[in-house]
């Protein structure tokens, strides 16, 4: 009797890559698209003074998802051998190769495809801005090599998210997307200046820009605390300028009281609840403020 030995049939590319899904999604922390994508809805929700359209939400979903990866997706890149010197970042896929810098590339390339095609299928004005936006968020990831103000360039490339739902509803920009832009910007500048004051040593020896570098852990934490006070009074100010219900407010106050709290975690002397600070508590605050946003545009 003779046995026949099948040969084995390599996976195609495509396979390959698609066996690697999980790989990609952990690579760019996708996960952490509720930080954005929240006050893409918010600003969605606003702008069309309820429930938008089954076109505008599914483009500006795809438009930010796509925007996020090719920010990730370049952050990797740019940093891909910073982070495989620094402890904290040496698990990372590109680091212990189980992605190669061409695979993030692809991806990059990709999400820049969908984000400009679901630009397109908005409106003029998304698509006109489309280019500088993707450019800025490619970009922002070389600032901490030359200035300190890192933080508030890696806020306004998150800040940017509500400014594209508002965009994409009306073809315009206005105040209250202003607002928006800035809540955000200083939201996530304001955590960011947090997450640094892991890297503070490490910053030093390699000469990268950031806050706790520049003035110290205690003072940045208080940079952080002015940072948030503006990310709550900016919110506020949307409410005043487009009189928004009492769910707004509602939702406003809970988001206050939150990063009140995020700040209270954390100490000059011990940043060890910063990952609860940083990941949980900021989660809670996006869809806490998209929730009253949309109670209150139900109820307007």
């Amino acid at each position: 009797m003779v046995i026949r030995h099948t040969p084995r049939v390599k996976p195609g590319v495509v396979t390959r890559h698609f066996r690697k899904l999980p790989l990609f999604f952990g690579a760019v922390k996708f996960e952490h698209t509720i930080f954005a994508l929240p006050f893409a809805y918010i600003g969605m929700l606003l702008a069309a003074g309820g429930l938008p359209t089954f076109h505008q939400f599914l483009w500006i979903t795809l438009a930010m998802v796509g925007a996020r990866t090719l920010a990730m997706s370049a952050n990797r890149l740019v940093h891909h051998q910073e982070d495989a010197a620094n402890p904290r970042t040496a698990g990372r896929h590109l680091p212990r190769g189980l992605l190669r810098p061409a695979e993030m590339l692809a991806l990059l390339l990709l999400s820049a495809a969908v984000f400009f095609f679901a630009a397109w299928k908005l409106n003029s004005l998304a698509l006109a801005l489309a280019p500088a936006a993707a450019v800025y968020i490619v970009l922002y990831s070389y600032v901490k090599y030359f200035s300190w103000l890192t933080h508030f360039i890696l806020g306004l490339a998150d800040g940017i998210a509500p400014a594209g739902g508002w965009v994409g509803v009306t073809g315009s920009l206005d105040w209250p997307a202003v607002f928006l832009t800035l809540a955000v910007t200083m939201w996530v500048g304001g955590f960011d200046v947090l997450y640094a004051c892991q890297d503070l040593e490490f910053d030093r020896r390699h000469r990268v820009h950031s806050i706790p570098v520049r003035f110290g852990v205690p003072a940045a934490l208080w940079w952080s605390r002015g940072m948030h006070a503006l990310t709550s009074l900016s919110l506020l100010a949307v409410a005043l300028w487009m009189g928004l219900g009492w769910p707004y407010y509602l939702g406003w106050a809970i988001a206050a009281t939150l990063l009140v709290y995020e700040h209270r975690l954390l100490k000059p002397h011990d940043l060890s609840r910063l990952n609860a600070a940083f990941f949980n508590v900021n989660g809670y605050i996006a869809l806490v403020v998209l929730l009253a946003t949309l109670a209150a545009v139900l109820l307007w």
